[in-house]
């Protein structure tokens, strides 16, 4: 049986359940409000809902707001990218359904079944080099908004990047009732890991296929 290619494989993840397309439906819906109404409050939604990877946008050399000649291409690249990242989401959506359906019941839970569910549940986050180049990215957000606080007066503008780093998630941090830094940062690390888990259930099904040999 012939290997199938990672894109490939990408692809199928992304649109071959439920999940995963329902999840396109939506960003494509917000894309077309987007387009229809650009003043509109909801407009930013598809950058929103294609976060963390649509956010890498902010550092590119494109984007809605090039000037001149380059301005309709510029926009074409920022949208083709805005799909790309829709398309990686969906796709981690497609693996933790996938893993979902093939989960079987255990023993009765007990402390010991407890520490092992959880360290296999975590394993993802640590086990393949994306999640761990994920993580990485993370801590040094996090390092940078906690030396911020020491050093800052208003730590405020370092904090966007931990939370560019574990949208769409981390934005959840917004809603703790406390302004402790520490508190911050711990919550968006937890976002960060959870991401991460996601991120290596994908690394694992694009690996799925190259485990077989063609035959």
């Amino acid at each position: 049986m012939p290997q199938t290619s990672r894109p490939r494989r990408l692809l199928a993840l992304a649109t071959d359940n439920w999940p995963a397309r329902a999840y396109l439906t939506v960003v494509g819906a917000s894309v077309a409000v987007m387009f229809v109404a650009p003043e509109s409050p909801v407009a930013a939604s598809p950058l929103i809902l294609t976060a963390p990877l649509s956010l890498l946008s902010v550092i590119l050399p494109f984007g809605p707001g090039t000037e001149g000649s380059l301005q309709a291409l510029a926009f074409g690249s920022w949208t083709v990218w805005l799909l790309l990242c829709a398309l990686v989401n969906a796709a981690v959506l497609g693996a933790l359904a996938k893993r979902s359906t093939t989960t079987t019941t255990t023993a009765p839970p007990t402390r010991t079944n407890a520490h092992a569910r959880l360290r296999t549940l975590l394993a993802p986050a640590v086990d393949n080099w994306p999640a761990r180049a994920y993580l990485a990215v993370v801590a040094a957000s996090l390092v940078f908004f906690l030396c911020a606080d020491h050093i800052l007066t208003d730590p405020t503008f370092a904090a966007i990047w931990p939370l560019m780093a574990t949208a769409p998630a981390g934005f959840l941090a917004f809603l703790l009732p406390t302004s402790s830094p520490l508190a911050f940062a711990a919550a968006t690390a937890l976002c960060g890991l959870a991401n991460a888990v996601l991120l290596g259930h994908l690394a694992h099904r694009l690996r799925a296929g190259e485990a077989h040999p063609a035959t």
